[in-house]
């Protein structure tokens, strides 16, 4: 399956059903939204919802952020309290993982969320979402780098602690297990 892909009407309804459970529990995250509208939207656009299937099943436990007035989208992030668990142990970019004489990751988190059809969150979109709760108080996630610091070899990481974010750079080359990303994705 691809992005591109549509899910089978059965599998469309449970993750419909589960993300208005996850909505409604969670009503601080978007308090002046309606369930009625993000659905109206979630069935108009049948190929993200493979995307936002791919989020739920590597663990990111989706949920509406926020809404932009201009385009009409809805905001979907990940929002697990600590960072996705099937999206761990990656490089930043496949320039990294291709760089890697030994002890290769599986993946790079570019490629992953390209494959996922999701975008990776920027520093702002990250500090953004700490303010709906408390993310990765034990792990760390990745988020979009600039070409930059990325051109020196750099990656940068975020985290929350000390009811603070911290951003963080790495080598983009570096992996750990306590690291993924969290993905955005505009419905």
């Amino acid at each position: 399956m691809g992005i591109n892909q549509a899910l089978p009407a059965e599998k469309t309804e449970e993750l419909i059903n589960l993300l208005k459970s996850r909505f409604e529990k969670n009503m601080k995250r978007h308090q002046e939204l309606k369930w009625t509208n993000v659905e109206i939207r979630l069935r108009a656009s049948q190929h993200k919802l493979w995307s936002l299937n791919e989020m739920e099943e590597t663990g990111g436990e989706p949920d509406v952020i926020s809404f932009d007035k201009k385009t009409g989208a809805y905001h979907f992030i990940d929002c697990s309290a600590e960072s996705p668990k099937g999206r761990r142990s990656l490089c930043y970019d496949r320039e990294a993982l291709d760089a890697r004489k030994d002890n290769k990751p599986e993946n790079s988190v570019i490629d992953l969320a390209a494959e996922m059809g999701v975008d990776l969150l920027t520093e702002e979109q990250y500090r953004h979402l700490q303010k709906s709760g408390k993310f990765d108080e034990k792990t760390s996630s990745w988020i979009k780098t600039p070409e930059n610091i990325r051109r020196l070899g750099g990656a940068l990481f975020a985290d929350f602690r000390y009811d603070t974010v911290f951003v963080y750079h790495n080598g983009a080359q570096s992996y750990y297990a306590a690291r993924a990303f969290r993905g955005l994705l505009c419905i």
